[in-house]
């Protein structure tokens, strides 16, 4: 249990300094005179570095070894953190939320590799993956309410000090209870340029997603983003190609950061697939909902919070159910169920109004938190299980990047949506059926998985 613990805690800070900051926006701006634009960069800076950096700690994860970039990530973070907290201008805070985000980068790959490691048994990984998923998603959940009462009660600094006795904690658990696994030389060299390419190109990306909800879709900020990240991308997957292909006959001792074989595995390109489905469903609908009861409905910020606990908690239904579903049958079964819930209840969005009663949009809200969280907590332990042990590290990487692009682009595209149409109600009903649309999309994949790995073999037939 104390590795659990250690290793949730450190999960737990990522995903609560995505929404724990946003309450304290009103604060930061009067307190350090932050314009608009470095307001922005204070809220999605840590999340474009985050998506940035989370292939090269995943790499830095497989070859350094997994607690000791888990302590590093950590120690980043944490410091970071700090730094936050005593910033004296809105350059110093925006810098340290780009550290967080490099912090976070390099603890999350980890953490999902220590449990692998950790949990080697399916029946108990499985219920680990639950605990250590329902931490996160509690903390995600209860930022918005966790940030008001900290700022109300103090100031908006109390935010990032309260990561600091959190992350020292998650640091003496690691350390006492987390045996280091030997370094092992490593046969090749790592791939630089593969790496810079990597951080360029999703830096580019997530940027210009950021900025799209702002800026436009046509602005030439966010088309120049775009084209940096696509072609850097491009280049990337070529790189990564030719390392590997060249590996493979001896011509080279560079080994490629994201090796273009893990994809052969349609149980692993599925899943990652699916993260990108579900986040861009669920949080660009998140985003709006937001909105819907502050803008639409005129609710306090609290009110609002509040009002999306029965979505955003699911986490504490989502985690036993998950890990009694997951023990018995696997990790596809309760990712398609989640997914057809998900379906279902975004299609409840579709009742929506200026003035429907609170009582009739709950279906709506539990069905979606559930859904998704079953989904994630599936969709994890599957990612887990078809990737080598070997290259755990960066196949959680990968998992957590399609999920990070796809909550981007979810929130810009649903958020052009609300802006474009006549009156929010039809954007958020539009915004509903894709986000429908797209977790039903998962559902066929989680099936076709499962029936793939359910058919008899040529050999066992």
């Amino acid at each position: 249990m104390p590795p659990l613990i250690a290793l949730s805690l450190g999960y737990f800070l990522v995903m609560l300094d995505v929404t724990v900051v946003n309450v304290a926006i009103p604060d930061i701006r009067v307190s350090l005179g932050a314009g608009s634009s470095a307001l922005q960069w204070i809220v999605d800076g840590y999340s474009t570095v985050f998506a940035g950096l989370l292939l090269l700690g995943g790499g830095f994860a497989d070859r350094l070894g997994h607690r000791r970039m888990f302590l590093v990530g950590l120690g980043v973070f944490t410091a970071a953190s700090l730094a936050c907290a005593l910033a004296g201008s809105p350059g110093t805070l925006i810098a340290g939320r780009l550290a967080q985000g490099a912090g976070a980068a390099l603890l999350v790959p980890a953490s999902l590799a220590l449990l692998q490691a950790t949990y080697p048994d399916r029946a108990l990984r499985a219920r680990a993956i639950a605990i250590w998923g329902a931490v996160a998603s509690v903390a995600f959940g209860a930022g918005p309410a966790v940030g008001g009462l900290l700022v109300s009660g103090s100031d908006w600094r109390s935010v990032f000090w309260l990561n600091l006795p959190v992350g020292a904690l998650a640091v003496h658990l690691t350390l006492r209870h987390i045996p280091a696994s030997a370094r092992k030389p490593a046969a090749r060299r790592m791939d630089p340029l593969g790496q810079v390419l990597g951080i360029i190109g999703l830096v580019g990306l997530a940027g210009g997603l950021n900025e799209a909800g702002t800026h436009g879709w046509a602005s030439p900020l966010v088309l120049s983003a775009f084209a940096v990240g696509v072609v850097a991308l491009v280049a990337f997957a070529l790189v990564e190609r030719t390392l590997e292909y060249r590996g493979a006959s001896g011509r080279t001792d560079r080994a490629p950061l994201l090796p273009p074989s893990v994809f052969r595995s349609r149980a692993f390109t599925s899943t990652a697939a699916i993260g990108l489905l579900i986040s861009l469903g669920y949080y660009g609908m998140l985003f709006l909902t937001t909105l819907y009861f502050q803008q639409e409905r005129g609710f306090s910020v609290l009110t609002t919070g509040l009002a999306l606990l029965p979505s955003v908690c699911m986490g504490l239904v989502a985690a036993p159910l998950f890990g009694r579903l997951a023990a018995r049958t696997g990790p596809y079964v309760p990712m398609a169920a989640g997914l057809v819930l998900g379906t279902a209840g975004f299609l409840g969005w579709l009742l929506a109004g200026p003035h429907t009663a609170y009582p009739v949009l709950l279906f709506a809200l539990i069905a979606t938190g559930l859904g998704q969280t079953m989904t994630a907590l599936a969709a994890t332990a599957a990612i887990i299980e078809a990737a080598p042990a070997s290259g755990a590290g960066i196949a959680s990487a990968v998992f957590n990047v399609s999920r990070q692009v796809g909550s981007t682009v979810g929130v810009a595209l649903f958020g052009t949506f609300a802006a474009a149409s006549a009156d929010f109600t039809s954007g958020l009903r539009l915004s509903a059926g894709l986000a429908a649309a797209a977790f039903a999309t998962g559902a066929l994949l989680a099936l076709s998985v499962r029936r793939r790995a359910a058919a008899p073999t040529p050999d066992s037939a």
